[in-house]
């Protein structure tokens, strides 16, 4: 078991990370120079919401560090819109340019595309769906695990 477990973490973390570089592949072939795949993954998250930072961390499961710098950089490029909250000055809310409004339709493009190309004898949707059901019930053993304090083995003295 520990074998395939630690198969599958290595899995998830190659996928993700492959999937970043197909992203920033798409993004170079649409010239998009001024926004790398992190940052584009983050404003199709954001899509027509208004978010905080924090809730943006929450809802991405991004590191709060680099969704800050990269917030920073997207409003400075012209891609975020980002207001106080009048309610509470500390928070700030982030909400999409319309320049940040066309990646994300070319990233519904992109991603109907990878769509298209995976139901052409990749994968048939019902395989994705029991792979996306494993991954959701990994996702909740590793929540629950931060719930519960690690157990220590139980140690039986030799009488």
């Amino acid at each position: 078991m520990k074998k395939s477990y630690l198969e599958t973490i290595a899995l998830v973390e190659r996928l993700h990370r492959q999937c970043l570089e197909v992203i920033k592949a798409d993004l170079d072939r649409l010239g998009i120079r001024d926004l790398n795949n992190v940052q584009a993954m983050i404003l199709f998250n954001i899509g027509g919401d208004e978010l905080t930072v924090g809730e943006l961390t929450n809802r991405g499961y991004y590191l709060g560090s680099n969704v800050s710098y990269n917030v920073k950089k997207m409003v400075e490029n012209g891609y975020l819109v980002q207001e106080r909250s009048s309610h509470d000055r500390r928070a700030v809310h982030v909400r999409l340019s319309p320049k940040a409004l066309t990646v994300c339709e070319k990233m519904h493009a992109i991603f109907d595309r990878h769509a298209a190309l995976l139901t052409e004898g990749t994968f048939a949707e019902d395989e994705l769906t029991n792979v996306n059901q494993t991954l959701r019930r990994l996702e909740r053993f590793w929540a629950g695990t931060l719930d519960y304090p690690v157990r220590a083995p139980v140690v039986t003295s030799a009488a």
